[in-house]
């Protein structure tokens, strides 16, 4: 990461290509080129790489075409366009940057694999035709190198990684600038998607800055109480804008401080697991495709050993209600509350004992806060196989899960319309009914007394193998 410019030395014209980072505000690299350069051009390239890549995924397309509109919008305010061009980055940056006689190109840092062999490459490109490459903080609240354990590794445990940055000084959240100077290019145009294709929130800052505000007014103060709950109602709903960069997590968590209290240090330390699963993904890049503790995969059985249960899990078609609530949610909504993807996550990787990774796809098809290091840290934890892992022993219940965060079933009824007039003794166990389940809704395709033993002892083995294993070595 290069530094500001100490030299006295301006730029004539320099680019400033927007990633994960769509916004003005707290925005360090569009404030250092804005202070240091003549003219400045904000650039955004849609790259093919990610849009149909390893996880295209309709709902993110939409989201972030609505968040690029937004940060068009707001540079105009200032004086600026966004500049919009289709290809591989490696090409079209350095295409740009020669186009508009640029002296460099500044970046907010990625710390993503592919983002990291994406810059080395534009860098490098650069480089060959005299032009600098600049990457400044702003996707995470400490850059990985900033934190180091006392052995000089990095953290693999939360609770010790959380401690370590909570003790680190946060940079000052930047105002957004109020002003720009940029030549003259042609902006281009964003696609037009049409519809959305689920029910998805309003896109861009101004939306993110205000979901931001009412959630520290009215929200965060009860998040310690309310966060498990299932209806969703007591979590913030920011993870798209933190995912895309429309608001900066540096920002959330500032504001989160200016209302001191549990439910403000539990929000806190949410944003925290943020931090451990990006951090641990730019120590370890491997994680986007191998399992931490790669022997216990062996518990786990590969989707073609039962079609027939992925596929009802993905339609929540498996009988389990709350399971079928979280699912039905996110193919309608991109979107299910954390504690719902941790029950759909345990239930396919413990009861069915599907590969995790099966389920990692199927979310980031659909979720508008697809990310990377954060799903695949999510999933990684529930099948036991990551760094911090659920231990392989604990296992979810879900009829407990939906009876206790969901104990009036609202949440069920709503996304379940098959369990509407079910009678609250029912609504998370329906299969017990005199009758057996409504007309229309399935049995459960497991047996979930059955479906933990079986788990446990295929973790049990893998768990000795695995030990076995460490030991040989």
């Amino acid at each position: 990461m290069t530094s500001p410019r100490t030299d006295g030395r301006r730029w004539g014209t320099v680019i400033v290509w927007f990633r994960r980072d769509l916004r003005i505000h707290d925005h360090p690299a569009l404030v250092d080129a804005i202070a240091n350069a003549d003219r400045v051009v904000p650039l955004f390239v849609l790259d093919p790489g990610l849009l149909e890549g390893r996880w295209p995924s309709a709902n993110r397309a939409w989201y972030l075409m609505g968040c690029l509109g937004t940060l068009d919008t707001q540079l105009q305010g200032i004086g600026g366009r966004l500049v919009i061009r289709t290809g591989d980055p490696a090409a079209v940056v350095p295409a740009v940057a020669a186009a508009v006689a640029a002296d460099a190109v500044l970046v907010t840092r990625d710390i993503g694999p592919y983002g990291r062999r994406r810059d080395q490459a534009v860098a490098t490109s650069l480089a060959a035709d005299g032009r600098t490459f600049h990457a400044r903080r702003g996707l995470v609240l400490a850059e990985p190198e900033a934190l180091t354990t006392a052995q000089g590794g990095h953290y693999t445990v939360f609770s010790p990684f959380w401690r370590a940055l909570s003790g680190i000084d946060r940079r000052q959240v930047l105002e957004a600038p109020t002003s720009m100077s940029m030549p003259d290019v042609d902006p281009g145009v964003l696609p037009d998607l049409g519809a959305p294709p689920a029910t998805l929130p309003i896109a861009g800052e101004t939306a993110a800055r205000d979901r931001l505000a009412r959630w520290i007014a009215d929200g965060v103060e009860a998040y310690h109480e309310r966060r498990d709950e299932l209806s969703g109602a007591g979590t913030s709903h920011l993870s798209p804008d933190l995912h895309f960069g429309s608001i900066s997590v540096t920002e959330a968590d500032h504001a989160a401080t200016t209302r001191p209290g549990q439910g403000s240090d539990a929000w806190r330390r949410q944003l925290g697991w943020r931090e451990f699963y990006h951090h641990l993904l730019a120590h370890r890049p491997e994680l986007a495709r191998e399992s931490f503790r790669s022997t216990i995969t062996s518990a786990f059985r590969p989707e073609s050993d039962d079609p027939e249960a992925v596929a009802a899990w993905r339609q929540g078609m498996t009988g389990i209600p709350v399971v079928d609530a979280a699912m039905r949610q996110l193919l309608a909504t991109g979107w299910m509350p954390n504690r719902g993807r941790l029950v759909v996550a345990s239930f396919l990787t413990r009861h069915l004992l599907i590969d995790h990774r099966v389920g990692e796809d199927h979310f980031m098809a659909h979720l508008v806060d697809g990310d990377l290091a954060n799903d695949n840290g999510g999933w990684q934890w529930t099948a036991g196989v990551g760094t911090d892992a659920q231990p392989w022993f604990r296992i979810f219940d879900p009829v407990r899960q939906g009876t206790r965060f969901d104990a009036d079933g609202n949440y069920v009824r709503a996304w379940v319309p098959e369990l509407a007039d079910v009678p609250d003794d029912y609504v998370h166990t329906p299969w017990l009914m005199p009758d057996g389940p409504p007309a229309g809704y399935p049995a459960p395709i497991v047996d979930l007394k059955w479906a933990r033993e079986r788990a446990l002892a295929a973790f049990k083995e893998a768990s000795t193998r695995s030990a076995g294993t460490q030991q040989e070595s």
